[in-house]
């Protein structure tokens, strides 16, 4: 990742009712108050009822109690919970690809091998290479792309679960 500002990141946990709109609302919420988002992942949960949003936010926009305070505002939120680094098992997937000469390509699939990366395509002049794992791990593996000329890159957004065993602090649930 480039830059030199270091920005304070929450990963939080949002679960609301799986009904269309919601996802509008909640990014709608983000724009209108100006805050935010460094990454979103949302699907399904095993409840067809609900959806899961994890949402990595920059506190630099806004605090935290703010935005779960305007979340909580939206109708379809049924609870919110922060998920601290510690207590928390995080992942993230990245996909991209390189154009790579033939007498380097070694290189990169020593460097995919090392991260415990894929390759999932190649061609005379490019290879397509996947790596998942946490997001600290993604940006070494990023910054060392840098290096080859990267034609396109994808990185999934950030997904998290509470350690087993770790309490996860609910920051406000509806009844």
């Amino acid at each position: 990742m480039t830059g030199t500002a270091i920005s304070v990141h929450r990963t939080i946990v949002v679960l609301v009712e799986n009904k269309a709109g919601v996802l509008a609302r909640v990014a709608d919420l983000f724009a209108r108050r100006g805050y935010n988002i460094v990454s979103l992942a949302v699907a399904p949960t095993n409840d067809d009822r609900f959806s899961r949003l994890t949402i990595v936010v920059d506190l630099e926009s806004a605090p935290l109690d703010q935005i779960v305070k305007q979340l909580f505002k939206l109708i379809n939120v049924v609870e919110i919970a922060e998920l601290a680094p510690a207590n928390a098992v995080e992942r993230e997937l990245l996909i991209a690809t390189v154009e790579v000469p033939k007498e380097t390509r070694g290189q990169l699939v020593e460097i995919v091998d090392i991260f415990e990366g894929k390759i999932l395509a190649v061609s005379p002049g490019h290879v397509t290479v996947s790596l998942d794992g946490r997001p600290d791990k993604l940006d070494d593996f990023e910054a060392l792309l840098e290096d080859y000329a990267i034609v396109d890159l994808q990185r999934s957004g950030r997904i998290a679960l509470p350690k087993i065993g770790r309490e996860v602090p609910r920051l406000r649930a509806v009844q």
